[in-house]
């Protein structure tokens, strides 16, 4: 337990004043001690009831729980309630009387509505239970292992008994309303009308009165609807909420277990274990994070950086001795590709989708294994994501020259910005791409970027994705085991592997991803945010260090990165890195910490990358280097292999629209994925990748040479419907 916690006996009552209340456990003030406490723990025996219901006698003694020292609450009666007595009933009757004699009563101060809650036994101390309500756990002790499991029965037996909710069902239906005109017809005759122009008057009467009511009949039955839709939406955040509670529990520890938190305090997800977890590791000692100040927004960024451009422009002396961009490196010219700028207008109308029935069943499993429906997942598969990362890969380029130049610092700052850029543009993609089939494959052959790509599905459990990429005068490659896991209103994905980037020189650079998670599935709008420390290491000169600052509740500047470079043989930090991985990142060389008090660092700024901000306005909120990755022409359609991702018709038909076909195609091309798994049992091998033996995967050739030639032989039609290929776009 959290050192400064300790134990004191509070009140627990729970009353069901109606059948239509569920049960709940209000939480009372404490009087004064009973008996002797350790040194630590302060607080009293007070009283604890539970009312099953009116036709039941209730059950009533001493409980003790953990709380927060300085912890209490107002004086005021509790209803008092006739009861049978768990364990010493001296106690009871003790803990009122010093409480009546300290001139205190007794006053709720919380409840604990134990319909969502779960109650359970300790495994490590008979005397001990828990209940976890969603957002807190009571920690409870009793006298005996009897009153622990009487208190646990009496509990349960207050939980089962809510009721049912009301729904339309509950409404007795609107009768006809007879409609009488006799009145009218009497006055109006008195007033001389003649009978014809009567009739009139009352038909005319009886039709506006006849559609007022069927108006109200109809605005009843909505009601209904939305009475019963309501209730349906209540009891399924209910039963959410209830499943969430063990989930959640397990997040915090995991989070712990990673080191994630500081401060140490029992992960409560084990709620018998009582040590204090420390940080693994902390880097607020090597990351200055500028908080109290908004200069880290775009605008105040771009300024300081052109700012110090134009001093460089203009000779201004004192700068070009620490700043090497007044050396422009050369940029390398590849020829113009026209590629497409849009999707394809959708053929149909996209359906609504029943969140909550799909996503309570997988709280808590790994995302790989969940089967959902196509209209959460954009037209792109995993091994496509894998490229969409070397979308800015002039920075490799840039890099490039600069270590042919002999100068590795920038060299390393046009890596890092690299590292970084791969994250932009996650920034509002609010579905996931498809999980890719066991062989299915990826190219990309980008000569107006100067590289070209190749990806597969290496594994199907667990499920590993392996890419190799050949650029001029560099090499990427690295593999990416993504395991997710469902939190109820956030998903968390933790990349494992890593990504390797070599220079023709020799010099190399590794590092791995983040942590990702993806918050408001369920209610509100949803986002994704980056965190955690990506270590980028260098061979030569000079590594990095990156800190994605894990975004708050109030954050008014979020997407934050912050690191430094620091020198492979003295340790020393020889630059700073400050920017947002969904905006820009710039440089300043040198220790800024080590600068005089009042030195502002974004005086000396320098821009290294700047998201490309042109953006088409989809559903999917691609890039337009996005919307190319899937572009299929006949031309390229005769080159690929039948394993390809621009081949598979699930995805083709969701790009195209055709919602219901995507569906069904997805469906039965997941009955032949189940096969993957017996596949990979009986000893099926990667075609394009092998393990290498750091047990990692390594591209072993002949892709490119095999698709000059047009030679398939032994590659499998995955998608098993090859001259079935849905439409060009």
């Amino acid at each position: 337990m959290n050192p400064l916690c300790c134990i004191a006996p509070v009140s627990l009552d729970s009353a069901v004043e109606h059948h239509h209340q569920p049960p709940r456990i209000l939480a009372a003030a404490a009087a004064a001690p009973t008996s002797p406490t350790p040194p630590a723990a302060a607080g009293a025996a007070v009283a604890a009831q539970v009312v099953l219901d009116a036709a039941q006698a209730a059950v009533a003694g001493v409980l003790h729980k953990w709380l927060r020292v300085g912890g209490g609450g107002d004086s005021a009666a509790s209803p008092a309630v006739a009861a049978r007595v768990i364990g010493e009933g001296g106690a009871l009757r003790r803990a009122r009387e010093e409480a009546a004699a300290a001139g205190k009563q007794w006053k709720p101060f919380g409840e604990i509505h134990l319909k969502v809650s779960s109650i359970r036994a300790s495994k490590s101390d008979d005397k001990r239970l828990y209940i976890f309500s969603g957002t807190k756990t009571l920690h409870l002790r009793c006298e005996t292992e009897e009153d622990r499991n009487a208190w646990i029965q009496a509990l349960q037996v207050a939980k089962d008994r809510f009721p049912r909710s009301l729904t339309s069902n509950d409404f007795s239906p609107m009768s006809d309303v007879l409609l009488s005109t006799e009145k009218l017809r009497v006055r109006l005759l008195q007033e001389g009308l003649n009978e014809t122009v009567v009739k009139e008057c009352e038909s005319i009467m009886m039709t506006e009165l006849l559609e007022l009511h069927n108006q109200m009949k109809s605005q009843q039955q909505q009601y209904s609807i939305l009475i019963d839709r309501l209730r349906q939406l209540e009891t399924e955040k209910v039963e959410l909420e209830r499943t969430v509670v063990h989930e959640t529990k397990e997040r915090e520890a995991h989070g712990y277990a990673n080191g994630r938190y500081s401060g140490g305090s029992a992960s409560e997800s084990d709620p018998d274990t009582a040590s204090q977890v420390a940080d693994v590791e902390t880097d607020e000692d090597e990351v200055m994070y500028f908080d109290t100040r908004d200069f880290l927004s775009a605008e105040s960024l771009r300024s300081a950086s052109c700012r110090r451009r134009e001093l460089l422009t203009n000779g201004c002396n004192g700068l070009e001795h620490i700043d090497p961009a007044a050396n422009v490196v050369k940029t390398t010219q590849y020829p113009s590709v026209k590629r497409r700028d849009k999707l394809p207008e959708p053929k149909e109308k996209e359906n609504p989708v029943g969140l909550w029935s799909i996503i309570k069943e997988n709280i808590g499993k790994d995302l790989s294994g969940v089967c959902l429906p196509v209209y959460f997942n954009e037209p792109l598969s995993s091994l496509q994501k894998c490229f969409e990362d070397l979308e800015y890969s002039y920075l490799v380029d840039h890099a490039l020259q600069w270590g042919k130049q002999g100068d590795s610092l920038m060299r390393t700052l046009h890596v890092a910005a690299f590292a970084v850029s791969g994250y932009a543009s996650t920034e509002g993609r609010q579905c996931k791409p498809f999980n890719p089939l066991l062989g299915e494959t990826y190219e990309a052959d980008y000569p107006d970027k100067g590289l070209r790509f190749f990806s597969e599905k290496v594994s199907h459990h667990p499920m590993i994705v392996a890419c190799h990429c050949e650029g001029r005068g560099w090499k990427f490659w690295g593999d990416s085991n993504l395991k997710g896991k469902f939190w109820g209103r956030s998903i968390q994905l933790d990349p494992i592997g890593v990504l390797t980037l070599q220079f023709d020189d020799g010099e190399t650079f590794q590092w791995s991803k983040v942590t990702t998670s993806i918050y408001n599935i369920i209610i509100g709008k949803i986002y994704c945010d980056h965190y955690g420390t990506m270590r980028i290491k260098g061979s030569g000169d000079y590594s990095c260090k990156l800190k994605f600052k894990e975004q708050s509740i109030i954050d008014r500047n979020p997407h934050q990165v912050h690191g430094f470079v620091q020198d492979n043989r003295t340790g020393q930090k020889v630059a700073m890195l400050i920017g947002k991985w969904d905006e820009a990142m710039y440089y300043v060389l040198g220790d800024p910490s080590a600068k005089p008090k009042g030195y502002d660092p974004m005086s000396e700024a320098v821009l290294l990358w700047e998201r490309d901000k042109s953006l088409n306005q989809t559903r999917y909120n691609l890039s337009p280097f996005a919307i190319s990755l899937n572009e299929l022409t006949p031309n390229l359609a005769k080159k690929l292999p039948p394993t390809d991702s621009r081949l598979r018709p699930d995805q083709r038909h969701l790009e195209n629209g055709e919602y219901e076909m995507a569906n069904a195609e997805k469906l039965r091309l997941e009955q032949l994925q189940r096969q993957a798994r017996r596949l990979q049992e009986k000893g099926w091998q990667p075609r394009w990748f092998s393990k290498d033996d750091d047990d990692s995967y390594r591209y072993i050739g002949g892709y490119w040479e095999a698709r000059e030639k047009g030679n398939w032989d032994g590659i499998p039609d995955i998608f098993g419907q090859r001259s079935a290929s849905p439409g060009w776009s």
